[in-house]
């Protein structure tokens, strides 16, 4: 009898047969470096390198590509001797924060309309709303400019404020859209149940539900606007020039290092507010 149960016991001890887990486990220690972690490797150093050059490269002494030594001449520069540069930092800001608030309102409301409603062109809203998510920016910029001279509308910051809500608000409205689809709509049956009207339901259910998408897609309008460069040239008029179109400008007669110190600046400010939004869009996703 105790021969039989230690035959049955021995199998079970670590000294057995391995386990499906064991022979991943070993399969995964033995090949230590496997095609896609030397993919994965190889694509973050392609797009960080860039990144520590620059950033390595704004603390040079001179403006070539030889190092001379480490300085802060050019966040000097930067700071107190580039006035240019931070009208047109300062644009570019205005316009990335008011054209991204007003895709986003008309976004949301829009994709909550669709989502809710059934209308006969509702098909063919959906299909416009992502036309000039399709379309090249270089149609959408030259359609513009057409549209802003045929309308007689002087080229400046309110022609780039429209251009940028344009192509800002399939973004916003897509993100909505994605929200939506995994709403439960019996919250809207139960608060109806409990006396809430049409502007309650959306003001106190729909919308803070919708937040995540709401707060993402005004994100991504932000970024998009404040990087587009096409668009904004077609549309740009005298005294509006924002910061891409400044650094094209500035590039023709060669990099200079003050680009690179704004640059690190805009990075710093970026990771900065990422980490600050993250746990914040955890906490409204969670609700």
């Amino acid at each position: 009898m105790k021969l039989n149960i230690r035959a049955v016991i021995t199998p079970l001890k670590g000294g057995g047969a391995p386990g499906e887990a064991a022979r991943h486990a070993r399969r995964a220690s033995g090949s230590r470096f496997s095609l896609s972690q030397t993919i994965f490797i190889a694509t973050i150093v392609f797009l960080f390198l860039p990144l520590l050059v620059l950033i390595l490269y704004s603390f040079n002494a001179s403006k070539g590509m030889k190092w001379t030594g480490f300085s802060f001449v050019w966040y000097e520069q930067l700071f107190l001797h580039s006035r240019d540069l931070w009208r047109a930092f300062w644009n570019s800001i205005v316009i990335a924060l008011t054209s991204a608030g007003t895709a986003t309102v008309l976004g949301t409301f829009g994709a909550i309309g669709v989502n809710w409603y059934r209308f006969k062109l509702r098909n063919y809203v959906q299909t416009i709303s992502f036309l000039p998510m399709i379309l090249p920016e270089i149609i959408i910029g030259v359609s513009l400019a057409l549209f802003f001279a045929g309308v007689k509308i002087p080229l400046g910051l309110l022609t780039i404020f429209i251009a940028h809500t344009t192509f800002n608000l399939p973004f916003v409205f897509l993100m909505v859209m994605a929200r939506l689809d995994e709403f439960d709509f019996s919250i809207i049956e139960a608060a109806r149940d409990l006396g809430a009207g049409e502007r309650q339901i959306l003001t106190r259910v729909t919308v803070p539900i919708c937040m995540p998408g709401i707060i993402s897609g005004f994100l991504t309008a932000v970024t998009i606007s404040l990087e587009d460069f096409v668009i904004t040239y077609f549309v740009a008029g005298p005294g509006s020039t924002t910061l891409p179109l400044y650094i094209y400008s500035a590039i023709r007669f060669g990099v200079s290092p003050v680009i690179n110190a704004l640059s690190v600046v805009m990075i710093l400010g970026t990771v900065l507010l990422t980490c600050l939004l993250r746990n914040f869009l955890k906490y409204i996703a969670a609700k």
